[in-house]
């Protein structure tokens, strides 16, 4: 395989093949849950609220622990922490298909998280740190378009398992793909450490529990009320946490994430769009499903299918997005990208109802979702590419974090939205609210096009590198 007219090496292949199989394995994994919750009810008399653990466990934990997986691996070595994330959600899947009950269930969700939150980062970290910024965008295209193939296949495999096969399968699938990939990692990925040789305990108990209030009050506000005082209290406790975490990252020698990041223009802006393209991804993802099965009467099969044109561009856009960005600037592809989810959700918002086909949303799917495959690898390389390539691990675990933040963001967002105008009684009275929560994800989207505009016009090189690095990066100046 080629690379910008050279030749990929082995250990680039195998780099790029090991991060990209992790995150498949994960990505599916969450897809396929989403679409066998119904079994799920079923077998073990979940209530709702049950239900909706068995999804907000993972997110929490992945969510709060994504810095600290980043700053194990710089400190401890990357190759060693993703291969331990790895075998804890390797163990985590068994467990989740061995579960008695739905408590069992949600704690085995939320220790697959804890996995997660390491290998995701430190599989970007591994992928930007072998592959020089002349062809990071191409590596980090492929990357997201495997796992993207997940992101396709996932609601139909979800389908399929919800409706004839057990549950259970959807978490023993993970167990052969762990094992085979524990084993490749340790054999053919070379150790490497990040620029800091302490781990900052103080900064990840802070952002730990920051992370944690915060999440905490956007999963529960819809459930407690947004005006309770556990929402409340745990909203502001997270922020001041999270202003302590900030105060202390300045003041420390060795910090896990350096403030000075954000002076950076293309990490300052290209981290919250990429938080607004995950915010009005999840927020869409989370009711479409539900849209063809409570209004348009289709199976948890049916419904999978036809995500598919939606899904599929992921998996063929993300490549080819991130090798155009190589070669004229990623916020091009944010702006463009972010427009055309704007537009494709904009449309669906107008012309949804009970009545509507569904041959007349599926240009509206498959532009948005080519807007959201052109935006993604785009602004993971626009983060990565601000910082020097000793402290990709540091900006990856940022960049991961805000964009489960995102995910939870836009959930949180368009679920209020839906039942402040809708609900379940009726398949009219759900297309109202469907409709609403469109709106609110087209003007997420629309929002992070605005912050988007203020991204650099060209890639940006690796922040105070020396001329020497520079130009054996391949990298070209800031314009």
């Amino acid at each position: 395989m080629t690379i910008d007219g050279g030749r990929m090496t082995s250990k680039q292949a195998w780099v790029l093949a090991l991060a990209s199989l992790a995150s498949f394995m994960m990505a599916l994994d969450s897809l396929v849950v989403t679409t066998a919750l119904s079994t799920i009810r079923q077998d073990l008399t979940a209530s709702l609220e049950a239900l909706e653990w068995t999804v907000n466990a993972y997110n929490l934990t992945f969510a709060v622990l994504l810095l600290t997986g980043a700053a194990l691996g710089d400190r401890f070595g990357r190759r060693r922490m993703f291969a331990v994330g790895l075998a804890v959600f390797t163990v985590a899947s068994a467990a989740c298909a061995l579960s008695p009950d739905i408590g069992t269930l949600i704690a085995s969700r939320a220790l697959q998280g804890v996995g997660a939150a390491m290998v995701l980062p430190l599989s970007l970290t591994l992928i930007s740190a072998m592959f020089p910024p002349r062809q990071r965008g191409k590596a980090m295209g492929l990357y997201l378009g495997i796992t993207g193939l997940a992101t396709f296949s996932g609601p139909f495999v979800g389908g399929v398992i919800a409706e004839g096969l057990a549950w259970q399968w959807i978490f023993w699938l993970n167990l052969p793909i762990g094992v085979i990939a524990i084993i490749l990692t340790a054999r053919r990925v070379e150790e490497s450490l990040g620029p800091n040789s302490r781990l900052d305990l103080v900064g990840v108990v802070f952002v730990t529990l920051g992370a944690f209030g915060i999440v905490w009050g956007l999963v529960r506000g819809n459930a407690a009320g947004w005006g309770s005082a556990e929402v409340l209290g745990a909203m502001v406790l997270g922020v001041a946490l999270v202003v302590a975490f900030v105060l202390w990252e300045q003041r420390t020698k060795a910090p896990m994430l350096p403030m000075r990041f954000f002076r950076l223009r293309a990490f300052a802006t290209a981290n919250p769009a990429n938080f607004l393209v995950f915010a009005s991804l999840y927020g869409t993802m989370f009711f479409l499903a539900q849209y063809f099965q409570t209004v348009q009467g289709e199976g948890p099969l049916g419904a999978g299918l036809r995500l598919m044109p939606w899904t599929a561009t992921l998996m063929v856009c993300a490549p080819i997005a991130g090798r155009l960005a190589d070669k004229v600037g990623e916020r091009k592809f944010v702006v463009g990208g972010l427009l055309l989810q704007t537009l494709g959700m904009g449309w669906i918002a107008l012309v949804a109802d009970t009545g509507t086909s569904y041959l007349e949303l599926v240009p509206a799917l498959i532009v948005g979702g080519a807007g959201l495959s052109m935006a993604m690898p785009a602004a993971q390389k626009a983060v990565v590419g601000a910082v020097r390539p000793q402290e990709i691990g540091q900006a990856s675990g940022a960049f991961m974090m805000l964009r489960i933040f995102g995910g939870v963001f836009g959930v949180a967002v368009s679920v209020a939205v839906f039942a402040s105008a809708g609900g379940y009684a009726s398949a009219e009275e759900f297309g109202a609210g469907f409709t609403a929560a469109m709106g609110a994800v087209t003007v997420l989207a629309f929002v992070g096009m605005l912050v988007a505009l203020g991204m650099p016009g060209r890639r940006p090189t690796a922040v105070a590198a020396p001329p020497q690095a520079a130009s054996a990066a391949g990298a070209s100046p800031r314009r």
